[in-house]
C-alpha cells in the first residue's frame, strides 16, 4: 500500500524507537467492523499529521493479514508474514478479530502477545463528557491501567475433564500433595488448569508501570492482586512488585509494605509522619489492593485510582470495568507494548459487533484513541493533541453514533462516516 521511496521502517536503539518522517506502520483491518473502524481512524491520523507537521510528515501505512480475511486468502488466521511484518516495523494499529468460542479456538489477540512477547496491556481511562456514564461523577475518573500479558490463566494450560493428562495430573496430587487434592470437590469431572506467575513477569510489568507514572507525575501505583486467596501467584506479584519499588526507585518512591513495617517497630504516628512527609515531596505513593476491593473502590471512589497494575486475568475483568465507567468500550483505547525491544500494536479493544457490520453504524471512537496512543507513543505529540481535542469538541456538541446517542438527551445521531466528517473537519 505504500509506495513512497521516502517509507522507512522504525528502528529500536537501546530499546529505544527511532520514528523516521514517514514510518511505515502495518494495521490489520480485523473483522467485523474492523474495516470501517479502521478506515475512519486512518483519516483522522492522516488528517491530523498532514495539519500538525505542514506535510513533513506522514504514515505510510502497510496492510497485513490475520483473522477471517487471512484465513480466506492464506489458509491461515495468522500468517507468518503478518508477524514478520510487526517484528519489522515494531509499532502497528490492529482492529477488532473474531475468536470463535469452542473447542480448539485460539485467540489471536492471545497468540500475538505471546509471539511478539508484549507483555504489557496498557490501558487508560479518561472520560469525555457528555458520554453516557453509570457515575454520578465521571469526570473524577482518571486512571491508567497496566495488564499483564503473557502470564496467568492466558499462557493456555489446561487439561479437559476425564483426559489423560487431568487423570495424571490428580494421580500426581493424589499420592505426592494429598492435602492439596483433598481440595478438589469433584476430582473424577474436574477439568484443571494451571496458573504461571512468575517474577520476572511479575517484576517487569510493575517497573513499566512505575516508570509510567513517574515520567507523568502521576502521584500513586497500585499493585492488585487476589493474594489474600493465592498465596504464591498473586501474593507473589505484589510482593515481587513491592521488591521492584523498594530495590530499584527507593528514592523515588514511598513503599506501603514498608510503611507498615514502620508502624510496627515505631508507631502508627512516626508511620503517619512519613507518609505526609513522602507526599509533600511528591514520592510516588506504591501501595497494594484486593482486587475485588478494587472493583469497589473504583466505582465509589474512582478519584482514588491512579496507576494500577495487575495480573492478566484481574486486568481483563477490570479494564473492561472501568471502560464502562466512561462510557463503554466503544471509546477506550488500548495497546500491547513491549517496553523492553520497543514493539507495540494499539489496537481497538471492543468485539468485531457482526451485527452491524457493514451498516455504517460502528463507533470508532476505541480505534482512533488508540491512535492517539500510538502518536503519543512516537512522539508526535501535536498530531495527537489535534485528534483528541477534535473527538472531545465533537462529543461535547453531542454528535455522536448511535451506541451513545440512544443514551444522551438531546444527542445527534450520525453514522459512522458522518462522525469521521465532523472529526476531519475539526481538525
Amino acid at each position: 500500500m505504500f509506495q513512497s521511496s521516502t517509507a522507512q521502517a522504525i528502528t529500536i536503539q537501546n530499546g529505544k524507537i527511532i520514528v523516521p518522517e514517514h514510518p511505515i506502520i502495518p494495521f490489520m483491518e480485523g473483522d467485523g467492523v474492523g474495516p470501517e473502524v479502521m478506515r475512519s481512524a486512518q483519516q483522522v491520523v492522516d488528517a491530523a499529521v498532514a495539519k500538525a507537521y505542514n506535510g513533513s510528515r506522514s504514515i505510510k501505512w502497510k496492510e497485513v493479514l490475520a483473522g477471517q480475511k487471512a484465513e480466506k486468502l492464506t489458509g491461515s488466521t495468522l500468517p507468518e508474514e503478518t508477524l514478520n511484518t510487526f517484528k519489522t516495523c515494531h509499532v502497528g494499529l490492529k482492529g477488532p478479530l473474531n475468536t470463535p468460542v469452542g473447542e480448539g479456538a485460539r485467540s489471536l489477540n492471545v497468540a500475538m502477545r505471546k509471539e511478539l512477547d508484549l507483555y504489557a496491556n496498557f490501558r487508560p481511562v479518561k472520560y469525555y463528557p457528555p458520554a453516557p456514564s453509570p457515575l454520578l461523577h465521571p469526570e473524577r475518573v482518571n486512571a491508567v491501567l497496566f495488564r499483564e500479558n503473557t502470564e496467568d490463566v492466558y499462557a493456555g494450560i489446561e487439561f479437559a475433564a476425564g483426559s489423560d493428562e487431568a487423570k495424571a495430573l490428580l494421580e500426581f496430587f493424589k499420592t505426592q500433595s494429598p492435602e492439596n487434592y483433598a481440595r478438589i470437590r469433584f476430582p473424577e469431572s474436574s477439568a484443571l488448569g494451571l496458573k504461571p506467575i512468575s517474577s520476572d513477569g511479575s517484576q517487569r510489568i510493575v517497573r513499566s508501570a512505575i516508570e509510567y507514572a513517574l515520567q507523568n507525575k502521576r502521584k500513586s501505583v497500585t499493585i492488585l492482586h487476589k493474594g489474600n486467596i493465592m498465596k504464591f501467584t498473586e501474593g507473589g506479584f505484589m510482593n515481587w512488585g513491592y521488591d521492584v519499588a523498594e530495590k530499584e526507585f527507593a528514592t523515588e518512591t514511598y513503599s506501603m509494605r514498608l510503611h507498615k513495617r514502620l508502624a510496627a517497630e515505631q508507631g502508627e504516628e512516626a508511620a503517619k509522619n512519613a507518609l505526609k512527609e513522602a507526599k509533600d515531596s511528591g514520592k510516588l505513593i506504591i501501595k497494594d489492593m484486593i482486587v475485588d476491593a478494587a472493583f469497589e473502590r473504583s466505582i465509589a471512589h474512582p478519584e482514588d485510582m491512579d496507576v494500577l497494575v495487575t495480573t492478566n486475568l484481574n486486568g481483563d475483568y477490570l479494564s473492561d470495568a472501568l471502560a464502562a465507567l466512561v462510557g463503554g468500550l466503544g471509546i477506550a483505547p488500548g495497546a500491547n507494548i513491549n517496553y523492553l525491544t520497543g514493539d507495540a500494536i494499539f489496537e481497538a479493544v471492543h468485539g468485531t459487533a457482526p451485527d452491524i457490520a457493514g451498516k455504517d453504524l460502528a463507533n470508532p471512537c476505541s480505534l482512533i484513541l488508540s491512535s492517539v496512543l500510538m502518536l503519543r507513543y512516537l512522539g508526535w505529540m501535536e498530531a495527537a493533541d489535534l485528534v483528541e481535542n477534535s473527538l472531545s469538541q465533537t462529543f461535547a456538541n453531542r454528535t455522536v453514533t448511535a451506541d451513545f446517542a440512544c443514551q444522551m438527551e438531546n444527542a445527534v445521531s450520525c453514522s459512522t462516516t458522518q462522525f469521521t466528517a465532523l472529526l476531519l473537519q475539526r481538525i
